[in-house]
């Protein structure tokens, strides 16, 4: 599906973090859909490394690239050896999805140095080439801030969080002083659908929650879930706020989200009618204080400026997901 009337063909396109969840499905967006242009993947791969609350440091995966034909780079953000590979090409087009995106880590100068300090050098590299910035920002920059979150109005919580509202304002500043330039920040909201698996428990609610009930189990979910909303985004849509983005009317930051927040637990019912169970859902005392129990994308600049609009409703979502969610049970769990 064409998102817009820019015609990507012979166009040279990076794709940072490339090997991970939204950057993989980009690549195939353009290689399905613009199938000469020139896409290059840069990403550092998992490796076995572990932050201190035990979840990997790195989550691109080979097996999400699976019947890629564009370039790879291995590559480090960090490792300015490996950003010196990037000035061999003139891109017209920059996705910087690659950062450090747990919440749960509190190392705040690894964070810092990895999303903030090489945001920077992809800034950089965006002047040289005078080309198109679509760059990854957070829901995460909101914290418990009241819905419907707006942009402006961000109070981050966790390292992750402050460290895409630096980015925020790195970015205000650089395309002021750049008007030439089109940068585009987009704050995902929460996304699931194909190749999220390799993010292990970092991944989606939806894809975890299908993989229990495919080995009998009961969903397990927090006690008051029916009163638990967030903003869930099936990828088709964020790679449609994507490809929009390149043709955003001015530089700026925007939300990625549907504007209808759905409960935890309709994730579960959805679920088990689209896999035909009828298990009880297991419910234990939530754990986290200060937990937001609300997110809801304002998407009105979003659909103005971008001409974006959330096709997909959780019920559209989860039923287009699921036969992946069967095929990854059976190849990676059962």
């Amino acid at each position: 599906m064409h998102y817009t009337n820019i015609d990507f063909n012979k166009k040279t396109i990076l794709i940072t973090g490339g090997a991970g969840f939204i950057g993989s499905n980009l690549a195939f967006y353009f290689q399905d859909n613009f199938p000469e242009s020139n896409i290059i993947i840069f990403d550092c791969f998992r490796s076995e490394e572990t932050f201190s609350n035990g979840n990997l440091k790195s989550f691109g995966h080979y097996k999400n690239l699976i019947g890629f034909k564009g370039e790879i780079i291995c590559g480090n953000l960090n490792n300015t050896n490996d950003l010196e590979r990037l000035l061999d090409f003139n891109f017209d087009f920059i996705f910087h999805q690659a950062a450090i995106s747990d919440t749960r880590v509190y190392d705040q100068e690894i964070i810092m140095k990895t999303n903030v300090n090489t945001f920077y050098d992809i800034l950089d590299l965006t002047k040289k080439n005078n080309a198109t910035l679509i760059y990854a920002s957070s829901a995460a920059t909101y914290g418990s801030m009241p819905s419907p979150q707006t942009v402006g109005y961000e109070k981050p919580e966790n390292p992750y969080g402050y460290s895409k509202y630096a980015m925020d304002q790195i970015a205000n500043k650089f395309y002021n002083e750049n008007q030439n330039l089109r940068i585009i920040g987009l704050k995902y909201f929460n996304v699931y659908g194909p190749r999220e698996f390799y993010k292990n428990s970092t991944a989606s609610m939806v894809i975890q929650l299908g993989h229990q009930i495919l080995q009998g189990k009961a969903p397990r979910l927090f006690e008051g879930s029916d009163k638990i909303l967030r903003d869930f985004i099936y990828i088709e849509d964020v790679i449609q706020g994507n490809i929009k983005a390149c043709n955003a009317k001015q530089s700026g930051v925007y939300n990625i989200g549907t504007g209808k927040p759905r409960s935890f637990q309709d994730i579960a019912d959805i679920l088990q009618k689209e896999l035909g169970t009828n298990l009880e859902t297991e419910y234990f005392a939530n754990p986290f204080d200060g937990y937001q129990m609300h997110t809801q994308a304002e998407i009105s600049d979003s659909m103005d400026d971008l001409g974006f609009e959330a096709n997909y409703e959780l019920e559209d979502g989860i039923k287009a997901y699921i036969s992946e969610i069967k095929r990854i049970y059976e190849e990676e769990i059962k």
